[in-house]
């Protein structure tokens, strides 16, 4: 049997290496990225049990990190710079994408959020040729995006004078494909606001309003209310429909989320 001597030899050994795993254990030092099972030590958890514990991102999500894990490991948030300037349309004469992006600063550290998107692109359509001649005007149904494309046209000409400010045509949404519900890329989330039955201001501003017509392409002016109209929107050409004109006026006053533009 084992002496009392023994017993206290056990217990000053039991001590001594409690001691030594309280100092060498713990994230201090240790972080790991993603999932990571050699980032190990041996300490308390942070559900207050004593054993091997992690110091990888992933022990949040198997809930075995070390006790001191969120004050070693901080979330190290991802920064990113401001958006550039939209870039030009890919091609000219006929509905193209244009693009902007950002840059990382600073990549996302232990249990952060990843990075958001880099790339936005939104649909668009130019003008002028390359050698600076005005596209010719083809019929068709109307193109339309959202509103916010139009904070990029400019008000006035290469003289600095004002440009017609343009007029809002009033639609009745009659069909719509499922494809613009359905939508979830960033520069098509406008389209899941369209929706049959409900009326929608459509804006027609130079440059989509030609000079010579006085009008743009599939704005409806000269149909009569009963007449089925055909658009197709900017960015996803599956995202189609018919509506019924309502009414021509000088400004849009529909909400904002069905307020859109011909392009």
């Amino acid at each position: 049997m084992a002496s009392f001597m023994d017993y206290v030899l056990l217990l000053v050994a039991a001590v001594l290496g409690s001691y030594h795993v309280e100092v060498e254990g713990g994230c201090a030092g240790k972080c790991c990225r993603g999932s990571d099972i050699t980032c190990a030590t041996a300490d308390w958890r942070m559900d207050r049990v004593y054993g091997t514990c992690y110091c990888d991102k992933g022990c949040l999500r198997t809930k075995d990190c070390c006790y001191d894990y969120p004050t070693e490991c901080p979330a190290q948030s991802c920064v990113v710079t401001e958006w550039s300037y939209w870039s030009g349309c890919a091609q000219p004469c006929q509905r193209s994408m244009r693009v902007r992006q950002r840059h990382i600063e600073q990549e996302p550290g232990n249990s952060a959020e990843p990075c958001p998107d880099l790339e936005e692109q939104a649909g668009c359509m130019d003008y002028q040729s390359q050698p600076g001649e005005i596209c010719t005007q083809n019929t068709g149904p109307a193109f339309i995006t959202t509103r916010e494309f139009g904070k990029g046209r400019t008000n006035h000409d290469i003289y600095g004078a004002p440009l017609y400010p343009g007029f809002c045509m009033e639609f009745k949404m009659e069909s719509l494909t499922t494809h613009c519900t359905v939508e979830k890329r960033p520069h098509t989330h406008w389209m899941q606001y369209l929706r049959e039955g409900y009326t929608v201001c459509v804006a027609c501003q130079p440059p989509a309003m030609r000079n010579r017509s006085g009008g743009c392409q599939g704005d409806g002016q000269e149909s009569n209310s009963e007449e089925l109209l055909h658009w197709q929107a900017v960015g996803n050409s599956r995202c189609r429909g018919t509506w019924k004109k309502v009414q021509r006026t000088a400004h849009c006053s529909c909400p904002h989320v069905h307020s859109f533009l011909f392009i």
